[in-house]
């Protein structure tokens, strides 16, 4: 869910040294931005909708994810799925947290790559039969490239409450 960018620095992130600095002066609080929702459809149900790469265009509210081929959908806190953004570009997403219909959260990088620096993560805690909370966060404290600085800043609680809402329409639909 990120802007693609070349890897121009001798490190091969991407940055210098002196350019990831830039990171140091924002402050922590800033680089996770959270949204919920509560939506009135079982806990599981809500879960598939996020955890197969397939169905996540469907809710994208940022118009951001293209496609993603079937067959990819994560059992495990490993391993990883691709999916292609509706510009074109295809992006390795590792999974680095998986409960079974409660959690499930990625690392994006290119294809092949080290993750970005970035984490998207999502928690479903069940309300009842046909009632759930939904939270998704955003967290890029470990980003280091300016490349993707504004990309970064400018997902916030609006853009995750639009893919919260997308979904929440798909559950209850």
């Amino acid at each position: 869910m990120t802007e693609p960018t070349s890897n121009s620095s001798a490190s091969g992130d991407g940055a210098s040294a002196s350019d990831a600095s830039i990171f140091d002066t924002i402050d922590p609080a800033l680089k996770v931005v959270s949204a919920e929702i509560e939506i009135a459809a079982p806990a599981s149900e809500i879960f598939e909708l996020i955890a197969d790469p397939v169905r996540q265009p469907e809710w994208d509210g940022n118009d951001n994810l293209g496609t993603a081929a079937q067959g990819q959908r994560p059992t495990s806190a490993s391993g990883s799925f691709i999916t292609t953004l509706s510009k074109g570009v295809d992006r390795e997403n590792h999974i680095v947290d998986f409960e079974e219909g409660r959690l499930i959260a990625w690392k994006p990088s290119e294809v092949g790559g080290e993750p970005f620096g970035q984490k998207w993560t999502w928690e479903i805690e069940a309300r009842g039969e046909r009632s759930s909370l939904v939270r998704q966060t955003y967290d890029w404290t470990e980003l280091r490239d300016p490349q993707r600085l504004p990309r970064a800043q400018s997902t916030t609680t609006e853009r995750l409450l639009a893919s919260l809402e997308g979904l929440k329409a798909l559950a209850e639909g």
